[in-house]
């Protein structure tokens, strides 16, 4: 019943993520009226598919084995650290504020962990900084990339007519397909890892894979939830930072998928909505720093540093209430 548990807590996790992320993820493309919603979302969704199967499972291998010690691992720390990260999904979603899966997932692994054994040695150090560094530098690298995507873009366009917007709006059609298969390259592969970790953990494998089953099942979640999009995360990352415009769009959508598609290839487990929400701002103060509305981009950065301590702490209580039911 355990295994079962984890198996469709992570599947319902990835829907939730292709959920929330699909609206990061197309938030410029629609704002900038390059693609209606619907075929938007329906691109990302398919992306979103394909991804896992063209980048390997290196992350799915650091979320299962580089994380934490089998000390600090069974059949009750995964449902917690998953529960966990749903709850702060649904509760950042009902905010309107894009929040870190990714964040979530490991500040709730962590948190199950030391309530199980209440020894932080569970906790591989090496494997932590390497998934702190790609977590907490990824932003940076989209804020930066975005900047400089888009001084590039306006400096190649600089004696452009406005007739370029068109040309713009169908490019954003082709990176936001390569944003999607970089994204669902990454962020499919956690609750892959965590699968695969419970079936090692009951006994149902003898040594950590990931079988066919668990990449094309995750792959479809992610997909199915990348389908419906978060609407608050479209209006917020789409026109609250600033206006976007079809250049900010093509700039951001294409530095995000670098940065995405070079940390699944590294095995890094970063948060893509970060990433996005990151070059998107990089992107429009390229053009003026003032066009951007900091406030909304404080309250992303608050979020993104509550994710992990605050998810730890319901992942810690959960463990603790599913320890005695």
């Amino acid at each position: 019943m355990l295994l079962w548990f984890s198996i469709a807590l992570a599947l319902i996790f990835d829907l939730l993520n292709g959920y929330n992320d699909s609206g990061a993820l197309t938030a410029t493309s629609i704002s900038s009226h390059a693609l209606p919603p619907r075929l938007a979302l329906r691109l990302t969704a398919i992306g979103e598919f394909l991804g896992p199967f063209l980048f390997g499972v290196s992350v799915a291998h650091t979320i299962g084995q580089g994380l934490l010690t089998s000390e600090g691992l069974n059949l009750l720390t995964i449902p917690a650290a998953l529960l966990a990260a749903i709850l702060w999904s649904l509760i950042s979603a009902r905010l309107g504020i894009p929040s870190s899966s990714s964040h979530a997932l490991v500040g709730g692994l962590i948190g199950a962990a030391l309530m199980a054994t209440g020894d932080p040695s569970v906790i591989q150090l090496k494997g932590l900084l390497k998934v702190l560094l790609a977590l907490f530098l990824s932003p940076l690298l989209g804020f930066v990339s975005g900047f400089l995507f888009t001084r590039g873009v306006y400096f190649l366009a600089r004696n452009a007519t406005p007739r370029i917007n068109n040309l713009f709006r169908l490019l954003q059609a082709i990176t936001l397909f390569g944003m999607s298969l970089s994204h669902g390259a990454n962020d499919a592969q956690k609750s892959m890892g965590l699968i695969s970790l419970a079936l090692l953990l009951s006994g149902a494998i003898s040594r950590f894979y990931v079988p066919t089953w668990v990449i094309l099942s995750c792959a479809l979640a992610i997909a199915l939830g990348s389908a419906f999009g978060s609407q608050r995360h479209i209006r917020t990352l789409g026109g609250r930072v600033y206006r976007v415009r079809p250049i900010h769009g093509v700039a951001s959508q294409l530095s995000s998928a670098l940065v995405i598609a070079l940390a699944a290839w590294l095995g890094g487990p970063v948060s893509t909505t970060h990433v996005i929400s990151s070059s998107i701002i990089g992107s429009g103060a390229a053009e003026r720093f003032g066009k951007v509305r900091w406030q909304i981009a404080q309250d992303m950065l608050l979020t993104w540093l509550l994710t992990i301590p605050l998810t730890g702490f319901f992942a810690a209580a959960i463990f603790w209430l599913l320890q005695r039911l």
